[in-house]
């Protein structure tokens, strides 16, 4: 257990420079951003699948920003893939595959607080590759997260190792 030190951000907390954030400052209940840089998402033989000029991020306590783009930034077709899973602050969410593999997400008809992404596309950088204004996007660890991280964010982010406990 992690002790406050008068705000959120807990004592192992990394300290944000000028022009970063940390995601111990990020809300909850999570809350969307409108974002404006470049997103190119490839296809893992380099294959571009999405470009995007406006985006939304979703921010949230202790994960890295999801960024999620519109259905006509698609380049590619996505085929449906298999399942959904029930996020508490968004709703039910379906996946989607390039190929055989699972490479995005979506919430159709999300809760209200989340009506801007509806239909919008959300997709795993540790299964694509993912820039944001041409800087390349580290995957968040986990097989179940999705989030994207940049230079300008900073953890430890919920996924990594010894993080189960959050």
């Amino acid at each position: 257990m992690w002790k406050y030190r008068g705000n959120r951000r807990p004592e192992f907390a990394i300290e944000p420079k000028a022009g970063q954030e940390s995601v111990w400052d990020y809300p909850r209940p999570p809350v969307l951003v409108s974002d404006h840089r470049k997103i190119e998402v490839f296809s893992k033989d380099k294959e571009l699948i999405a470009l995007a000029t406006c985006s939304f991020r979703v921010l949230e306590t202790a994960s890295p920003p999801t960024f999620y783009i519109a259905p006509e930034s698609l380049i590619t077709k996505l085929t449906p893939y298999p399942g959904a899973s029930y996020c508490e602050w968004k709703g039910q969410a379906s996946y989607f595959s390039h190929g055989d593999t699972k490479i995005a997400w979506r919430y159709d008809a999300p809760s209200e607080r989340f009506k801007q992404i509806d239909g919008w596309y959300s997709f795993y950088a540790s299964l694509t590759r993912c820039f944001v204004d041409g800087e390349p996007v580290e995957a968040q660890h986990g097989d179940f997260y999705g989030g994207w991280i940049t230079h300008e964010v900073v953890g430890p982010f919920k996924g990594d190792p010894g993080t189960m406990g959050w």
